[in-house]
């Protein structure tokens, strides 16, 4: 098959449809005038004057519309080019070449506000990424460094003068690897010229120009372990220092009212009873003092658990016949078992059971003891009918109890434990009635 002949140019056909439009015109008035002239001469002058001014006005009209497209398209090279401070000037807006006109010029203000808002908020974007207190990499698909900001280069260390020194280097020849293999996040701890872990690991993905790229941020977790430290040691101190102050001070009052008494030669009548009396009072504190010892050391020497597979059904059973003050019932539910630490699990909810039943105690009401199967997860729920709560902010704090004999530990315990198997536990008031649910949940 042959080839289609090529297609003439837009302005050339353009000049053909305006020559064809006024060629009957032309001709008509030609034949006309060959007709009725009596002097040849003068006709063909008049002929060959109508075909100069047809010609002449064809190529006016093909001009006139080839210069406003190149007038066009020039304006929209421009808009390509990114230069958006050239306007198109209509001469009309009520016409096709107008409203063309007003659309470009129209475009041309929106695309140049864009491209200002775009430039604000990679400024601010930049900015944001200097100041922040954590090291920010970003590797291109050859694992090659393509950003890294302040922190990060202070991460890495003094290398060759210049800024941005470090990009387009491999990952591995900054020793980055390692960031960018298993799963994030996590912590971990290297090392590197500006500083050592622990670190806090996190990933993420973008595409630049259409290919893929990797985000990592590298977070200093220093300061806060150093704060959450201090914070705890503040917290244990003063709850470690009121106990003691509780327990020694009357020790110490009844120490000194006893060695006056023994001091002084004239000892009444009843100072026997004054003798028994204070050393009971002591003997009270002293032990009073031991319990809050031995409870802080059972909370801060929880050993690991001991993972076998635990019958849900059969451990609540177990843990709910323990309790007879209240009616507990156990409300049974799907037939699961999980892989825990069975020991650790029976002591958690036993000290769930106790908490609801001493606060049901206080309504004459009942402890209801269920599980039931969430996504990826086990939960167990013990309900009571007592009074509630409305503050639950310093329930899991150690050593805080409501409880005039309470030791403080049993939730903190209880949660340490579900934390230790991967679970969680939370305390919230019913919504139904009055009374609280603790939803202990568990991996499974």
């Amino acid at each position: 098959m042959g080839s289609k002949p090529a297609k003439l140019a837009y302005e050339t056909r353009l000049w053909l449809y305006a020559l064809l439009g006024g060629t009957p015109a032309v001709i008509t008035t030609l034949v006309l005038l060959l007709r009725g002239a009596e002097a040849p001469k003068t006709v063909w002058t008049l002929g060959l004057l109508a075909v100069g001014c047809w010609l002449g006005l064809a190529g006016y009209v093909r001009a006139d519309i080839v210069r406003s497209l190149r007038n066009l398209a020039n304006l929209v090279a421009a808009l390509r080019e990114g230069d958006y401070s050239l306007r198109g000037r209509a001469p009309r807006a009520d016409d096709a070449l107008g409203e063309a006109l007003g659309e470009v010029n129209a475009l041309s203000a929106v695309l140049r506000e864009q491209r200002l808002e775009s430039m604000e908020a990679a400024a601010l974007l930049e900015k944001v990424i200097e100041a922040v207190d954590v090291a920010l990499f970003a590797f291109d698909q050859d694992r090659r460094l393509r950003l890294v900001n302040r922190a990060g280069e202070r991460l890495l260390g003094p290398r060759a003068p210049g800024e941005r020194a470090w990009l387009g280097a491999s990952a591995k020849e900054l020793g980055l690897d390692a960031l960018l293999e298993g799963e994030a996040p996590r912590t971990l701890g290297l090392s590197f010229a500006g500083g050592k872990g622990p670190w806090e690991l996190r990933r993420a993905t973008f595409r630049q120009g259409g290919l893929p790229h990797e985000l990592v941020v590298l977070s200093d977790l220093h300061r806060a372990l150093r704060e959450e430290e201090r914070a705890a040691w503040q917290r244990l101190v003063r709850v470690i220092g009121h106990e003691i102050n509780n327990s020694l001070a009357p020790i110490q009052s009844i120490a000194g009212h006893l060695h006056e008494m023994a001091a002084d030669g004239a000892r009444p009548e009843d100072w026997e009873d004054d003798l028994r009396s204070g050393l009971s009072v002591i003997a009270r504190r002293a032990e009073a003092l031991g319990r809050f010892l031995r409870a802080y050391a059972q909370l801060a020497r929880l050993p690991p658990p001991k993972l076998t597979s635990v019958d849900v059904a059969a451990w609540l059973e177990r843990v709910v016949a323990l309790e007879t003050r209240v009616p507990v019932r156990l409300e049974r539910g799907p037939k699961a078992s999980i892989t825990a630490d069975p020991d650790q699990l029976e002591q958690l909810v036993i000290n769930l059971v106790r908490n609801a039943a001493e606060a049901a105690m206080e309504t004459k009401g009942a402890v209801e003891v269920t599980w039931v199967r969430a996504p990826g997860a086990m939960e167990v729920l013990v309900i009571d009918d007592g009074p509630g709560i409305s503050n639950t902010e310093n329930l899991f704090v150690p050593f805080f109890t409501t409880k005039p004999n309470g030791s403080g530990i049993g939730l903190a315990l209880a949660r340490q434990i579900a934390e230790a198997h991967g679970g969680s536990l939370t305390l919230e008031p019913r919504a139904e009635k009055r009374g609280c649910v603790a939803r202990l949940r568990l991996p499974g």
